[in-house]
């Protein structure tokens, strides 16, 4: 599968037909692909899937059993890494404890030949140290730093060298669950400010759809499917990318009717779901096996007595558990014949009422957009 990342004016990293081996083990095969100069680009999969030796292919750790990695325009093939212009920081940060915040972050200039002078790597170290928002930290110790503090000296220390790429390997694994969400967000400035190709490996979905400009979804070595954040949560072209992506409800049946883009699939239970295909997925014959995907925040839920409007689905339930979570509910709802359905509410939805309780009867439906078809394959 070949994929492309949304800006193809100028390209940064190429794999060309690319694999990797270790003995009997295949971690990718046969994987081409572009990222766009300025571009942040997100591996994404669960461990053992190829993400990260994709990575270590681009910085220089491994090198492929077969094809071409190119950066910049320029094959990488055999270079090691410390020739490559690219830097990348480390789930675990790997910051020298010995040195304080200045010497960590001018590490890699110390290391060039021909060395720069100091009063230029003093510059350098300050600029950056301002670029991370740590402007005045130069002395610190790096024991005495939070973890966010630590994660943007390691940040600071990859990019006082201006790579063309930056590589990211779980960087935010460490972190909670809070403060990771602020790192996200200032990875995305810092990435805008600094311009330069971001590429990240996560196993995190919420991680990947919020920080990147292209993800690429891998599974035993090769790509499923790559896009945006919206197309892969909108138009995923499989049950297991929906399914990695994001939370979805699923029915499993056959497929009794097509026609265009619409699927229609009779469930085991007897029910006809009409659901529509995403771009890009494998057309779907009569009688093959297929599941209706529909993800939680598309269904409506409302008190069983009450008429349900604009929905070509409506099926009875009751609450078996709620969980408040802020700024939205979480129901999971037990049906006849359709099994257990996950329903997420916003609170708007909810401010004049508290909610459904467990074992309360209730109505789940939703509209005709809402359902995607999707191979089980």
């Amino acid at each position: 599968m070949s994929v492309q990342s949304s800006n193809t004016q100028e390209i940064d990293i190429e794999f060309r037909a690319v694999s990797k081996r270790f003995e009997d083990v295949v971690a990718v095969e046969n994987v081409s692909l572009t990222v766009a100069r300025g571009a942040f680009f997100s591996f994404l999969g669960p461990s053992g899937c190829g993400k990260t030796t994709s990575l270590r292919l681009i910085a220089g750790f491994d090198q492929p059993t077969e094809g071409e990695v190119f950066i910049g325009g320029n094959s990488v093939v055999g270079v090691p890494s410390h020739k490559r212009p690219v830097n990348m920081v480390f789930q675990q940060y790997a910051l020298f404890p010995h040195m304080d915040v200045a010497a960590n972050i001018g590490y890699g200039l110390r290391q060039r030949n021909p060395k720069p002078g100091k009063a230029d790597i003093t510059k350098r170290v300050d600029e950056t140290l301002e670029m991370v928002r740590l402007g005045g930290y130069g002395k610190r110790k790096v024991w005495e730093l939070s973890g966010g503090q630590q994660q943007r000296v390691a940040l600071a220390r990859a990019l006082i060298n201006r790579p063309t790429c930056l590589l990211l390997d779980e960087p935010l694994a460490a972190l909670d669950r809070k403060l990771r969400r602020e790192m996200q967000i200032e990875l995305q400035t810092l990435q805008r400010d600094v311009g330069i190709t971001f590429i990240l490996v996560t196993h995190d979905q919420e991680e990947a759809l919020s920080m990147s400009d292209t993800i690429c979804i891998m599974r035993e070595g090769k790509i499923i499917q790559s896009g945006s954040p919206r197309e892969l949560y909108d138009e995923p072209v499989s049950k297991y990318v929906a399914d990695f992506v994001g939370k979805t409800n699923f029915f499993s049946g056959e497929v009794v009717d097509s026609n265009g883009s619409s699927v229609s699939v009779k469930s085991v239970s007897g029910q006809v779901f009409v659901g529509l295909q995403a771009k890009g997925a494998v057309p779907l014959a009569k009688k093959s096996k297929a599941s209706i995907a529909v993800r939680p925040e598309m269904i409506s839920i409302s008190a069983a007595d009450e008429t349900t409007q604009n929905s070509d689905i409506v099926i009875q339930g009751r609450v078996m558990n709620r969980i408040f979570l802020g700024e939205h509910s979480e129901y999971l709802i037990a049906t006849e014949g359709f099994g257990d359905v996950l329903v997420l509410t916003p609170k708007v939805l909810e401010s004049h009422s508290k909610g459904f309780a467990p074992g309360d009867q209730v109505s789940i439906s939703w509209g005709p957009e809402a359902a995607l078809v999707l191979g089980d394959t």
